[in-house]
């Protein structure tokens, strides 16, 4: 299975490249960590092999917001999803701003 994700800033339009990230199972095992790049993406997820099962995503926004000289209500987003099918690319982009976040299943 491959996972990866886009992060993109509405406040400013552009990527939110910088963001750091933590990739955990159901356990809390940590499987992968990270910041995105400059086109607000995370390399460090490519290489990860995840199977069947649940997994978080955190995004530490506050610290993204904060390093634009920005103050956030979300200090961080934690995007929660099950793999059925490791076979499959799963795609988990996140749509950010200082006061709202959103994410969806991408391709």
């Amino acid at each position: 299975m491959s996972l990866s994700t886009h992060a993109l800033d509405t406040s400013t339009g552009a990527p939110a490249s910088g963001l750091a990230y933590l990739l955990t199972d159901a356990a809390g095992a940590v499987l992968a960590t990270g910041t995105t790049d400059d086109d607000g993406r995370a390399p460090e997820l490519g290489g990860v092999e995840i199977g069947a099962g649940v997994y978080r995503l955190h995004l530490d926004t506050g610290a993204y917001q904060r390093s634009k000289g920005l103050r956030s209500f979300y200090p961080e987003a934690v995007v929660c999803f099950e793999v059925t099918d490791p076979a499959a690319h799963h795609h988990v982009p996140l749509i950010l701003s200082p006061f709202g976040y959103s994410t969806y299943r991408g391709s």
